[in-house]
């Protein structure tokens, strides 16, 4: 691949929605000219959020750094402003387990992104399609494939009607009601659990903590895409308690923005077992009757981490 120059501003935070400098993942990007758009990532040795054990990292650091990279694009490459809302429509990954292990030093890690046709609407809204090829050092990690729109501030505000306004959105939403066991959902801390317990079997409610310092970098007017899929993999996860395994495949849609002032339940359904060891379990958020999203989770055992550059986090 041909690379031009890179391009590193000088402050990605808001080319990639955070305000917490320590949150950005990315460090540069550049354009090819066989249309290819390249993304350095670097990830910590130790992530207060994605660091799941002293062995490992979990797949949503992969994501984070997909979601990253989609929006710096969007604002440089393609020049839609950042008052522009994105957000996702549908969301598929894999990450190889073995690219998730701790290591001594913190990692590069290089996205190779490719586009397909965009689409501008009269109004000014896009829709966006990318794929995303990612390798932490020599290593393949994973792919994503990602259907993302970008709305003006005028059609994004008729979108969502009585909720457009964020602070309003954030002072109505639901107090975070106590998380489930942390354990359960292969998590340390409990305020990083995103599901409560309910009556039902296989279902509990969304915990959604305005107050979370990477959840909620800043103000949403809804539940983020992130917390979602935090969700499906939490439930997939405590769906098997059984079974030590580590989720290493989504595949989700986003039909509804999911509100923060209103209860979402997330079920998950049974597993299927595959002949290489892995399970699937679809896991469906509710919001109102509706279904709010899909996400079907592909969940690996989980192997040991090689002998061979692995370093234990302090987490």
């Amino acid at each position: 691949m041909s690379l031009g120059a890179a391009h590193p501003p000088l402050d990605l935070g808001p080319y990639v929605g955070k305000t917490d400098p320590t949150a950005v993942l990315l460090t540069r990007w550049s354009a090819g000219r066989d249309g290819t758009y390249a993304v350095t990532a670097e990830w910590p040795r130790v992530h207060r959020y994605y660091t799941l054990s002293p062995e490992r990292h979990g797949p949503h650091i992969f994501t984070e750094s997909v979601r990253q990279a989609l929006a710096l694009l969007a604002h440089t490459a393609f020049d839609v402003p950042t008052s522009y809302r994105l957000g996702w429509e549908q969301f598929t990954s894999t990450v190889q387990q073995d690219a998730l292990h701790t290591q001594l030093n913190p990692a590069t890690v290089n996205l190779a992104v490719t586009y397909g046709a965009i689409k501008r609407r009269r109004l000014g809204s896009l829709h966006l399609t990318a794929s995303v090829t990612a390798t932490r050092g020599e290593s393949h990690l994973g792919t994503a494939q990602v259907r993302y729109t970008a709305h003006p501030p005028t059609i994004y505000d008729r979108l969502r009607g009585r909720y457009a306004n964020v602070q309003n959105a954030c002072a109505r939403a639901l107090p975070a009601p106590p998380p489930i066991d942390a354990s359960l959902v292969s998590r340390l801390r409990s305020s990083d659990v995103v599901l409560t317990t309910t009556d039902a079997p296989r279902t509990w409610r969304l915990r959604a903590d305005t107050s979370h310092p990477f959840l909620f970098d800043h103000p949403h007017d809804h539940v983020p895409g992130m917390l979602l899929l935090e969700a499906s993999c939490q439930a997939a996860t405590a769906a098997l308690p059984a079974l030590r395994t580590v989720p290493v495949g989504f595949d989700a849609t986003f039909s509804h923005y999911v509100e923060l002032d209103q209860p979402c339940d997330v079920v998950a359904g049974e597993a299927t077992p595959s002949d290489q060891g892995q399970h699937q379990i679809q896991v469906i958020g509710t919001q109102n009757g509706k279904e709010a999203f899909s996400t079907t989770v592909t969940l690996d055992p989980i192997q040991a981490p090689p002998a061979c550059g692995f370093a234990p986090a302090v987490v």
